[in-house]
């Protein structure tokens, strides 16, 4: 059963991204989003983060995936779903100039664009290197990501 806490996370949180907390990729992407979303729009939570196990249940978003990896970002935003290349052009759309740029990438057939994520997403431990816990925030953008007991 959920807490007060937990039930209010999920009604609060308007735009959430989801990501792998032990992945050095995954790791780049919420350093980039606490640098360029000036505007403060996006929460952070990783997957393996308490926040991220209810929004992952609540949403019935969890994946079995061979040795518990995470292979899809999810974009959560005003209780719509998206994810894999759909999520990532949907938040660089809200982005600054110039990275609202890169929606040009929606004329590729999702089929297409999906195919360059999962491999990308297939190989990115080999590619980027894995951390062997889920990385904390530093403490200056503590603010930007999920946290139950702030609720």
């Amino acid at each position: 059963m959920r807490s007060a806490k937990e039930t209010s996370l999920l009604q609060t949180a308007d735009k959430v991204i989801l990501f792998d907390g032990v992945c050095k990729l995954c790791h780049v992407w919420s350093r980039f989003i606490i640098r360029y979303d000036k505007a403060k729009q996006f929460k952070l939570a990783s997957v393996q983060s308490r926040e991220g196990v209810v929004l992952m249940d609540h949403y019935q978003l969890r994946i079995d995936e061979p040795e518990g990896e995470y292979k899809t970002m999810y974009y959560l935003d005003s209780g719509q779903i998206y994810q894999k290349s759909t999520a990532f052009l949907r938040i660089m759309a809200t982005m600054p100039y110039p990275w609202r740029l890169l929606v040009i990438f929606k004329l590729i057939p999702r089929p297409a664009r999906d195919f360059c994520y999962d491999f990308i997403a297939s190989n990115r431990y080999t590619i980027f290197g894995k951390y062997s816990t889920c990385t904390l925030p530093h403490s200056d953008h503590e603010m930007r990501f999920l946290n139950i007991d702030r609720q």
